[in-house]
């Protein structure tokens, strides 16, 4: 293997043929931990970047960039504490192999448009301060638009884009992608990356890079599915990055925790006074923003609704179900059993292929244990008929049906066209209505029965959907953005339900 030095390129100059040979070899591997690769030498050599100090100088990769250069494969995946230089390295090891693997098109994508715009800086930086005669020669720009760098004498390509912008990379075929700040994408961030990763050449490198946001999500989701997936996982802790030091701590006034640190991982007095400033500034977020290992920077966000602890012990522990039924959509625990009653709540939607979905728990009245579970895009006449037979099924279960939004049809056909005989009313009304007073009661009945009772509840999928309820900016409280929550709103539906029809039987 030969190194960019090796090949004993002047950059003064440096030609079209050159870099050809400089791209047949970006992609080769280090002999050892301690070799250099041509795409490293190449991208300290020929790339500039501004420094935090203003000034503008050559890249010199740091260690993280370095350990992720030695271990990545073709779909990475790189969960990470804060300002790293990630985005950084992935717009270097991009903008190499557009501008020496003819035919190539890189897309990068950023959360926010703000972001993009700044990457896109980045880029357009490594162009400027590349040797001046390319410029005129086989780096010769046509028009492009925002944000796009188009190399017509390599037929190729460099574009960043947000999240948030429609259509972003669909009728493309792309041959470098990086998804930047995942778990902060806004929308469906599923959805999206789906899109993109339709887009991506079969051979195409891929980098899913982000600092997380809290349990749930997709980006969470990539990371814990990484082995199925045979993506690449890299994860880079705070303690990599050379600039985070500070005072040094005294030896006596070293806590457990941070024996049990310099023990593990060497860190030195000033990184242990540095974890004290950030744990004094940023209080709860700081194990988010300052990763320190792969499990605690997801849960500390703080502003997880339900106490993860308990729900992480009962998913552990959770049991399979007895028989699925309509290709998984319902999952049964625990069939009827003559002489007991049963409650099944829903949380109804519209029915389309996108969006929310339709979630029914089933709950035996007396013991409150989860029996079964329905989760599907089904709405309408298809969906009253359903929990009809359902209902029937459970021995004419009590349905409590939220009556908000699309609720009202759903229980008109139940009613009208179905004539199924127990519909749960509440204040002389069919259905549950959701408002400012049942809805924070209700979860807050969950909760309590999640830290009291976890036994009671069987559905990995409802657990997994609490792991990701969060309390919103606005106050309110809801499911992250890029998860779901009907599961959690029927089954604290049901639980509330519940308990007023067991009052009701006690006051007869």
């Amino acid at each position: 293997m030969r190194t960019y030095r090796e090949l004993r390129f002047d950059p003064r100059a440096l030609n079209g043929e050159e870099l050809l040979e400089l791209g047949k070899r970006l992609d080769e591997r280090p002999n050892s931990l301690c070799d250099s690769t041509a795409l490293v030498e190449a991208a300290e050599e020929l790339l500039f970047v501004r420094t935090r100090s203003g000034l503008v100088q050559r890249l010199r990769a740091n260690a993280v960039q370095r350990a992720f250069e030695r271990t990545r494969g073709k779909r990475n995946i790189v969960l990470k504490a804060r300002q790293l230089g990630l985005t950084t390295w992935a717009a270097a090891r991009f903008f190499l192999k557009t501008i020496t693997q003819p035919g190539t098109l890189t897309l990068q994508v950023a959360h926010t448009l703000d972001s993009a715009e700044e990457i896109f800086r980045i880029v357009r930086r490594f162009l400027d301060y590349m040797p001046k005669h390319l410029h005129r020669e086989c780096l010769r720009t046509s028009v492009a638009n925002a944000r796009q760098i188009v190399f017509p004498a390599f037929d190729s390509e460099y574009r960043v884009v947000s999240a948030g912008e429609r259509n972003a990379g669909r009728g493309l075929t792309v041959q470098n992608l990086h998804c930047s700040e995942l778990a902060r994408w806004p929308g469906d961030p599923a959805e999206i990356l789906a899109g993109l990763r339709a887009a991506l050449a079969p051979d195409g490198e891929q980098i899913l890079e982000s600092t997380p946001n809290g349990v749930g999500g997709c980006f969470y989701d990539e990371w814990h599915s990484a082995a199925e997936t045979g993506m690449v996982r890299h994860f880079f802790p705070w303690w990599m990055e050379e600039r985070y030091r500070a005072d040094p701590a005294e030896p006596e006034s070293l806590k457990e925790e941070e024996r049990d640190l310099i023990e593990a991982h060497g860190l030195s007095p000033e990184q242990i006074g540095y974890r004290r400033q950030v744990r004094a500034n940023f209080r709860g977020l700081a194990r988010q923003e300052f990763a320190e290992d792969e499990e605690t920077c997801f849960r500390a966000s703080g502003d997880s609704v339900f106490e993860l602890e308990a729900v992480d012990m009962r998913l552990s522990t959770a049991p399979e179900p007895l028989e699925t039924r309509r290709n998984g959509e319902v999952e049964i625990w625990l069939p009827p059993l003559p002489g007991k009653h049963y409650v099944i709540a829903v949380d109804p939607a519209g029915g389309g292929s996108e969006g929310d979905y339709t979630a029914a728990e089933v709950i035996e009245l007396e013991s409150g244990l989860q029996c079964g579970e329905f989760v599907a895009h089904l709405g309408g006449m298809e969906l009253a008929r359903f929990l009809a037979e359902f209902g029937r099924e459970y021995g004419d279960a009590s349905l409590v049906v939220e009556r908000n939004n699309h609720g009202h049809g759903v229980l008109w056909l139940l009613e009208s066209v179905c004539h199924y005989p127990h519909i749960y009313e509440q204040d002389d009304k069919k259905g549950w209505l959701t408002n400012s007073i049942t809805r924070p009661t209700s979860i807050g009945r969950l909760n309590a029965a999640l830290i009291d009772r976890p036994e009671l509840f069987m559905s990995r999928r409802l657990l997994a959907e609490c792991r990701s309820f969060v309390r919103l900016p606005d106050g309110s409280t809801g499911a992250r953005p890029g998860t779901h929550d009907d599961m959690v709103m029927a089954m604290a539906i049901g639980l509330a339900a519940r308990a007023e029809l067991m009052e009701r039987g006690r006051n007869r």
